[in-house]
């Protein structure tokens, strides 16, 4: 049976929609459907009855859905024994954005407790904010909430204030702090279709879609402030990210902080990625 298939076939039975599946797992809809029909072939069952309205798992496919996490988890147990045996342990760390939060403090504390583990960094875009756990590319994330964290352990590590960015001759720009009140009727960056709702919601400013000038769409943090920089667009940040020549940061009262959070599928649970886990939080403590 193909393991890849069965990623395919959990998120979809987990969304209960085919386009939302393929917008988790980074790919269109077509071949995701295809996906899934050669995997009832396979069986030689119909796993799932499809309507408009979304999807119904048949008795077969609940029965494979109550098995695939388990048979998946197994085999990332076993990959992890093998490359092990091997000498050969790689934990891949998705961050979004400019990737900071993995910085070198981190580094230096995991390396000193696994020196023979090597760290391959993943950066993902605004239209995954788990940073690849949900695409199966990424072993454990340093992300930010909030975004759907069905299927995943989440460990809150600091909580940032958040602020508009601004050109520094910007006329909000020498103020203290601002409300979002302040920013009505400017162009707000839009973020790409298939992103999560939670994370569209509170990167929007926590109004709904439409209710502000719609700007350009952007999918990265540097993408965001060239934005602001060139054309001259409103964005929102985190009180730590770097700023580059031109913009500045000005606090805004009434958005919620931004909570930083390692996260991890609850099928990839292992030693290392608690070990992981537990030396970030010590870092940002």
């Amino acid at each position: 049976m193909d393991l890849r298939l069965l990623r395919y076939f959990l998120a979809v039975a987990e969304e209960r929609h085919f386009g939302r599946a393929a917008a988790r797992l980074h790919m269109t809809q077509p071949p995701l459907s295809r996906a899934i029909k050669q995997l009832e072939t396979d069986l030689g069952t119909v796993l799932m009855h499809r309507s408009a309205a979304g999807v119904a798992l048949t008795p077969a496919g609940d029965m494979l859905y109550a098995e695939a996490s388990a048979l998946l988890e197994r085999a990332d147990q076993v990959r992890a024994r093998v490359a092990s045996a091997a000498g050969d342990v790689t934990l891949t760390v998705g961050t979004l954005g400019d990737g900071g939060e993995a910085g070198g403090r981190l580094a230096e504390a995991f390396r000193r407790a696994h020196p023979s583990v090597t760290i391959r960094l993943r950066e993902a875009d605004f239209s995954d904010p788990t940073a690849g756990l949900r695409a199966g590319t990424a072993d454990v994330a340093l992300t930010r909430l909030p975004f759907d964290g069905t299927g995943l352990r989440v460990r809150e590590l600091r909580a940032d204030p958040v602020g508009a960015v601004l050109r520094t001759r910007d006329p909000l720009a020498g103020r203290d702090t601002l409300s979002l009140r302040d920013l009505d009727g400017r162009p707000w960056f839009q973020l790409p279709e298939g992103t999560d709702p939670l994370w569209r919601a509170y990167w929007n400013g926590a109004t709904p879609a439409g209710d502000r000038p719609a700007g350009l769409v952007v999918r990265t943090v540097a993408e965001c402030m060239q934005a602001v920089l060139w054309n001259g667009m409103v964005g929102i940040a985190p009180l730590t990210h770097t700023l580059p020549d031109g913009l500045a940061w000005v606090r805004l009262t009434d958005m919620p902080p931004s909570r930083l959070v390692v996260a991890w599928p609850v099928s990839r649970d292992s030693a290392l990625i608690s070990s992981f886990a537990r030396i970030a939080a010590e870092i940002h403590r």
